[in-house]
């Protein structure tokens, strides 16, 4: 798995703390300054793009952001506009809000803004999405996926995303929506893939060209990987929606560990340690 990039990344699980502490939100703030430029929130995945929109530039704004630009984009055309494309080249960081992760494939992908966006990545600028945004952020994406939670069948249909980073899928809300099912399923299609399931309030601070990633947030992160499976049995869904499955590899991951998404493994020496407050 290579990734040669620049920019880090910070895919959020959803619902992340806008009120109190702010941890996530206030680590992608600490970030972008260490780059030149303003911030800009994408809003394209939202159907209320002025009021969420809104909410993240004046947090962004309190947390001690110097300069925020809404960005909405909600049809082909104007992703083709060249004053957004002017727009994306003046970013420190562009961070993506949640909806629904096909208006983002629709709207956004293959288009001139996508290319603009993927250029200024490579050159640095960091790129942050919170559930849907998430979602969008790996070239494999789970379009749509109900769980035993609320449907009889675990039916995955996967689609394709940003690429930000190859051979992995993100999946978000992922304890409080009990999704391992869908997880393990995606995997089950496409066990070259990496699953890594986000719960919220928590997200994966990727780093170093995409090489490792580090948890930072309230809950865990669940990896799922399949490289190494021996055996699996997709039953067929008229007559069952279990999955027969051998030799995955399985991860937890609490705040402050990092995997190593190219060797796929656990960095336990790696911790971060909180600073000593007293």
């Amino acid at each position: 798995m290579t990734n040669i990039v620049n920019g880090d990344l910070f895919i959020i699980g959803g619902n992340e703390d806008k009120l109190g502490e702010m941890e996530i939100l206030s680590t992608f703030i600490k970030d972008t300054k260490t780059k030149e430029g303003k911030i800009g929130i994408l809003t394209t995945a939202t159907g209320y793009p002025e009021e969420v929109g809104g909410e993240y530039r004046d947090i962004f704004l309190k947390l001690g952001a110097s300069k925020v630009e809404l960005i909405h984009i909600d049809t082909r055309t104007k992703a083709e506009d060249p004053e957004f494309l002017e727009k994306v080249s003046t970013l420190s960081a562009l961070f993506m809000t949640g909806g629904d992760q096909n208006r983002l494939s629709s709207i956004i992908g293959g288009t001139s803004f996508f290319k603009r966006m993927q250029r200024e990545w490579h050159n640095g600028m960091i790129i942050a999405g919170t559930s849907a945004g998430a979602a969008i952020m790996s070239r494999h994406m789970i379009v749509s996926g109900k769980t035993k939670a609320n449907q009889a069948n675990v039916n995955v249909e996967m689609g394709v995303g940003f690429g930000f980073l190859e051979d992995v899928v993100i999946d978000q809300h992922f304890s409080q929506r009990a999704r391992f099912g869908r997880l393990l399923h995606a995997i089950a299609q496409n066990p070259q893939i990496i699953g890594v399931g986000i719960d919220e309030n928590t997200a994966v601070w990727v780093r170093d060209g995409g090489r490792f990633f580090e948890v930072i947030g309230e809950h865990s992160v669940t990896v799922i990987d399949g490289c190494k499976l021996s055996f699996v049995d997709i039953a067929d869904e008229a007559e069952s929606d279990e999955v027969t499955i051998t030799g995955v590899q399985l991860h937890s991951l609490a705040k402050g560990y990092q995997f190593d998404l190219e060797q796929r493994h656990l960095i336990i020496k790696e911790k971060r340690t909180q600073p000593d407050e007293n």
